[in-house]
């Protein structure tokens, strides 16, 4: 369904990615995982299409050069050069890290702007799903986003994302910065999610311990390269897994 082929990002003269493959079968729950500057942001703003709008505004500044090689496939075509939000368009969803939210909106007013691509139905049929994922945000459906505490915050971006209907749902770093309890909480969500919205998940994360029993397939990325592939359950079992990411 979505796929990379031989996939290379360079920063200037920085590899962020090298000659990375991959590929995401329909309704599959999918990890990459890896350290602090493995790559993994760059697989997921290259995978959605945000990494041509960050060269585009790299190059009218004459700032940062980036280079992008190889190819993203999506439903057998190739998308390398599709923009962003022409993506999202075809059902490639990106929720960002450190969900960026509108945060002088409120929860609902945030709502309604993800989902301007739909029909008036559809968005307050979205509306009411994302209040039944994230009760908590029922609560708060009039509190300005930026008055939301982190978790809040986490649970809106996820909810914006699937206001616009996603085909493949990228989740970067849901997990970052939450406490125990609300990294629990949006485990059980994503779960759900998977189960019951046929939405394709690729999930990026460093802290992998809560999510490698529900992933179908895992990807380990170091410095832009594949290290490691395999089942979730299968990874959590492997001595290396276990001594870089779970501490043992």
């Amino acid at each position: 369904m979505l796929a990379t082929e031989n996939l290379m990002v360079f920063y200037e003269n920085a590899l962020g990615l090298n000659d990375l493959t991959m590929e995401v079968r329909p309704g599959q729950m999918v990890g990459v995982i890896g350290s602090n500057c493995a790559g993994k942001t760059t697989l997921m703003n290259t995978m959605s299409g945000l990494i041509l709008d960050m060269r585009l505004k790299e190059r009218r500044k004459g700032g940062e050069r980036i280079t992008v090689f190889g190819r993203v496939l999506f439903e057998g075509e190739d998308i390398s050069q599709v923009m962003p939000y022409e993506r999202a368009r075809m059902g490639v969803v990106l929720a960002r890290e450190r969900h960026p939210v509108f945060p002088d909106s409120s929860v609902t007013e945030n709502l309604k702007i993800a989902g301007y691509l739909r029909p008036w139905k559809e968005v307050r049929a979205g509306m009411e799903r994302s209040f039944d994922l994230f009760p908590n945000l029922a609560r708060w459906k009039r509190r300005k986003a930026g008055f939301l505490s982190g978790g809040e915050q986490q649970m809106l971006a996820i909810t914006m994302a699937l206001m616009v209907g996603p085909k493949v749902l990228l989740l970067d770093e849901p997990l970052l910065g939450l406490s125990p309890a609300m990294q629990n909480l949006l485990v059980g969500v994503i779960r759900q999610i998977s189960a019951e919205a046929g939405v394709t998940l690729v999930i990026a994360e460093q802290f992998a311990r809560p999510l490698l029993p529900l992933l179908d397939y895992t990807y380990v990325i170091e410095n832009g390269m594949l290290t490691l592939t395999g089942p979730g359950p299968e990874l959590m079992k492997n001595p290396e897994i276990k001594s870089a990411y779970f501490g043992v």
